[in-house]
């Protein structure tokens, strides 16, 4: 199979190309020839799209998909054609699913399930058996299988004792824990930021503390046992500076923050949509300002999609019932062009997450794997429900204006185009 992308602008800090608009020859999965003009051949795929530009693959983080268990939400196959319809080469996936992944047979459940698809699949183990908190799960034996790492997708670990443990635990075999920044017994039963519009709508509140002081502990417990902590979507202004602190202190941690925590805020309450009900909850606009500040500057490694397809059943009900998610793999790009430029952004989803999970950084060169997601950068439009792809329509972004559009992938020698 041949592929010729023409008039593609390359950005890939690692590349000699870079910031470069270059036709692009790929050859069963391989980049052969990069040059100014590329003559077109009746056998090869010819790629000619307005804006097209190309970096190194985007790899989402935290995604959720259904099956096994959910799978009027989202199967996997279906997910990651949307992921790869969405600009990402690879996803990791959260363990949240029924039952579940919390020993080998699930990891390779996920793995052979996704065999083949052009956005592969990695796998995060739940860090403890039934993501209940209370006795470890197998990590080891799930790292032996394929996970990349270990979380309790959106559940707070509360017994430090297990967090210690794990941390001390996972050094053996270089494993990377992630801990859910959240105090249950401050946040409560809160479905919204506490503030002002959370007070004016009747809303129950959770604390930006509620974060924070979960942020501080786990950031102790690091210090103490040393290994490897990433801590996923962090919402807050405070709990950016704390994370800068402890990575001055040399202390091996990262974090991430989702898209929609960026660049939507609290003010999305009014009209009590529960596509805006989200776990972390919306902040304020100091917060939101604060951790794009915080991703320029470097303290917020990853920007994830936080992808987490329900269904209308739990969607569609009274806001204060329904249930924490929104899909985002598809409004991602187009949501970040709002508030960061395009390098950043690629930084963020391909160049840094990659290494921390343990994955392969490729290069836009000849004679490397073409790993690539496709985009337009300029193209402006209104997010509505016929952009959607996911089997679930739980969008936070419905309505919103979007700068930018992915076109889809090249990866695993296919090319996906969302057409």
């Amino acid at each position: 199979m041949t592929t010729l992308l023409k008039s593609a602008t390359i950005i890939d800090a690692t590349s000699p190309f870079h910031l470069q608009t270059k036709d692009i020859l790929i050859v069963d999965g391989i980049i052969k020839k990069i040059d100014n003009s590329i003559p077109k051949k009746d056998d090869y795929e010819v790629v000619e799209l307005d804006d097209l530009h190309v970096s190194t693959g985007w790899f989402d983080t935290s995604v959720s998909f259904g099956e096994p268990g959910y799978e009027e939400r989202e199967t996997l196959k279906h997910g990651l054609q949307v992921a790869a319809k969405s600009g990402f080469t690879s996803v990791a996936v959260n363990p949240n699913t029924f039952p579940i992944v919390d020993n080998k047979s699930a990891i390779e459940f996920l793995i052979n399930k996704a065999n083949g698809a052009a956005t592969s699949l990695y796998p995060i183990g739940a860090l403890t058996q039934n993501s209940e908190g209370n006795e470890m799960a197998e990590l080891y034996d799930m790292q032996q299988s394929g996970a990349i790492a270990f979380g309790d997708y959106n559940k707070p670990i509360e017994n430090d004792n297990l967090l210690k443990i794990a941390l001390l635990y996972a050094q053996n075999f270089d494993g990377l824990v992630l801990s859910f920044p959240k105090n249950k017994k401050i946040a409560g039963e809160g479905v919204a930021n506490e503030g002002v519009n959370a007070t004016k709508l009747g809303l129950k509140g959770i604390p930006a503390l509620a974060e924070e002081i979960q942020v501080a502990r786990d950031l102790f417990l690091l210090e103490y046992t040393g290994g490897k902590l990433h801590i996923p979507t962090i919402s807050t202004e405070k709990s950016a500076k704390l994370i800068k602190e402890a990575k001055k202190k040399g202390l091996n941690v990262t974090c991430s923050v989702a898209v929609h925590n960026l660049v939507l805020t609290d003010d999305e309450l009014f009209g009590f949509d529960a596509n805006v009900k989200v776990n972390p909850p919306l902040r304020t606009k100091k917060d939101a300002n604060a951790l794009v500040k915080a991703v320029k500057d470097g303290t917020i490694d990853i920007i994830t999609t936080d992808h987490n397809p329900i269904d209308i059943e739990h969607k569609k009900v009274e806001y204060s019932v329904a249930k924490n998610g929104t899909i985002g793999l598809e409004s991602a790009l187009g949501a970040l062009l709002t508030v960061l430029d395009i390098e950043t952004i690629v930084k963020c989803m391909s160049e840094n997450p990659k290494p921390i999970f343990g994955l392969e950084n490729t290069s836009i060169n000849t004679n490397e794997k073409a790993c690539l997601s496709l985009f337009n950068t300029k193209a402006s439009h209104t997010f509505t429900e016929k952009d959607i792809l996911s089997t679930s329509k739980n969008s936070i972004f419905i309505g919103k204006k979007l700068k930018g559009k992915a076109y889809g992938v090249f990866n695993n020698n296919k090319l996906i185009l969302n057409n």
